[in-house]
């Protein structure tokens, strides 16, 4: 009796010497997953099981349970660390552990892009799958207060950027630094503004500053157009810029300006009413801020596209008929 107890602990004792040394070449041995790259998104509340049977669904394991044995063994049980992870490269089980202990995780952008009106900014934000839409339930007021903003309006007060963030960061907090970063270029840009401009704050300089985005084709033109516009508020005359228009008609506008439009009062047709708009119409750039903020020194006030994205820019109105008829009719 003695030596089968004898026998069958030694033949346990063999067996799992080959599972403990079949387990750890599998610890070594590349997986193999195409094609490359792979990613992973390890979500939260995702543990050593869960994420077992997530590799084996996506193909990069072919046995969730040895991988799972392998991590409890190794005690990874508590060291998985959230995030989208690249797999650009084949890796072993004991790599693919430690990218994840580590958190070598994906970063993700995301790209607001000047020019582009409020709208267009939440339609991005929505489409980013790794990124957290916490404001999707908020109007303009309560995102602005969530975002420690004082404005109601959020058009033209985020900076056009590229905005890294890890996966599942809430778009609030992306919305946070927008905010943040182009309340910082306005300021610094309003306190070396140029002497004589017709603005009664920082805020106005912003509105003119997303007319002067969205009516430039050739960036060094931006000054010069910038310059028309404070020509025209001196004189009292109307802006009638047509993107004020558009950004009025919003959702109506199907890219067909027609003139019943341009005769169609509203806050923003400033065909209609003298003075900027009573909010931004986009997002500004930079340049386009200190465009505002920084004008040529001309004597225009009229101008009109070329048709090679330049314009033809007038000080009197039959020299600006002229062009009219030239590049336009």
């Amino acid at each position: 009796m003695k030596i089968w107890i004898k026998r069958t602990l030694l033949l346990a004792g063999l067996l799992g010497l080959m599972a403990a040394g079949w387990l750890a070449w599998y610890a070594t041995q590349p997986l193999h997953y195409e094609p490359l790259p792979r990613t992973i998104n390890v979500e939260p509340g995702t543990h050593l099981r869960s994420l077992s049977t997530l590799l084996e669904r996506e193909g990069i394991i072919g046995n969730a349970r040895v991988f799972w044995l392998l991590g409890r063994l190794l005690g990874k049980a508590g060291t998985l660390k959230v995030g989208v992870y690249t797999l650009d490269k084949p890796m072993t089980p004991l790599e693919l552990y430690a990218k994840i202990q580590r958190g070598e995780v994906t970063t993700a952008t995301v790209k607001f892009i000047e020019g582009k009106n409020w709208r267009e900014v939440r339609a991005v934000l929505a489409a980013q799958p790794l990124l957290k839409n916490d404001s999707a339930g908020m109007n303009d007021a309560e995102l602005m207060q969530a975002i420690g903003a004082d404005e109601a309006h959020p058009e033209g007060l985020l900076f056009p950027d590229t905005y890294f963030y890890a996966p599942h960061t809430s778009d609030l907090e992306v919305l946070r630094r927008a905010y943040r970063l182009q309340h910082e270029k306005l300021m610094a840009a309003w306190e070396s503004r140029a002497p004589g401009l017709p603005y009664q704050s920082p805020y106005e300089a912003l509105i003119m500053a997303s007319i002067v985005e969205k009516e430039t084709g050739v960036a060094s033109e931006r000054p010069q157009i910038a310059g028309v516009f404070i020509n025209r508020l001196k004189r009292g005359m109307r802006l009638q810029t047509d993107p004020t228009v558009i950004y009025g008609l919003g959702e109506r506008f199907d890219g067909n300006l027609r003139k019943v439009d341009l005769q169609t009062d509203s806050p923003y047709n400033t065909y209609t009413r003298a003075g900027l708009p009573p909010t931004p119409i986009a997002m500004p750039s930079e340049a386009a801020i200190q465009a505002a903020l920084n004008p040529a020194n001309t004597d225009a006030l009229y101008f009109v596209a070329s048709g090679n994205g330049t314009h033809v820019f007038s000080s009197n109105l039959d020299a600006h008929n002229r062009a009219v008829n030239r590049y336009q009719r």
